[in-house]
């Protein structure tokens, strides 16, 4: 059984997690980029359904500036995270969200789950990875049809596409 002080540390740990997805959240949508920089490792990687991505910490940048310079503003809501230690020093998490993007001439409402590793990086909890998977997202006249369209992921300019986690009916 762990001692009450390694039940303590998880739960500490738990929080600064949780306090890092927030903390990401807002300071993209602040479009603060420092802030933004500074919840990654060094080499952490960074993918999205679509995506390319990037692998590390200036190449993420780069590549989520190149991203935002398509989007007004941007509301990015947290519900949890699901957090599993792997070690002292490692963890994985699903970040499940939804996002309000403004893009072109409409705003854009998605359900996102984030599929995250994080390391500790010089004392601090960061993203090492993030997996951005798409829910559905359409503007909001598609949304009134998106979880019973099975072509329910509709970023404006793209074709439709099917959810990254489409609902498996059981007989």
């Amino acid at each position: 059984m762990a001692t009450l002080e390694e039940r303590i540390k998880k739960l500490e740990d738990r929080a600064e997690i949780q306090d890092l997805v927030a903390l990401y959240f807002k300071a993209t949508d602040d479009d603060d980029e420092l802030a933004v920089a500074d919840c990654f490792t060094h080499d952490a990687k960074f993918v999205a359904t679509g995506f390319e991505g990037a692998t590390g910490r200036e190449a993420i940048m780069a590549f989520l500036a190149s991203a935002r310079s398509y989007m007004a503003q941007t509301v990015h809501t947290p519900h949890y995270v699901h957090i599993a230690f792997k070690g002292a020093n490692e963890a994985e998490g699903v970040t499940v969200a939804h996002l309000e993007i403004g893009m072109g001439e409409t705003t854009v409402f998605a359900a996102v789950r984030y599929l995250d590793s994080f390391s500790r990086e010089s004392d601090r909890w960061k993203i090492a990875r993030r997996e951005m998977r798409v829910v559905h997202a359409g503007s909001w006249d598609d949304i009134s049809r998106s979880l019973i369209d099975p072509e329910n992921v509709r970023w404006p300019g793209a074709e439709p596409t099917i959810s990254d986690f489409p609902r498996r009916r059981q007989l």
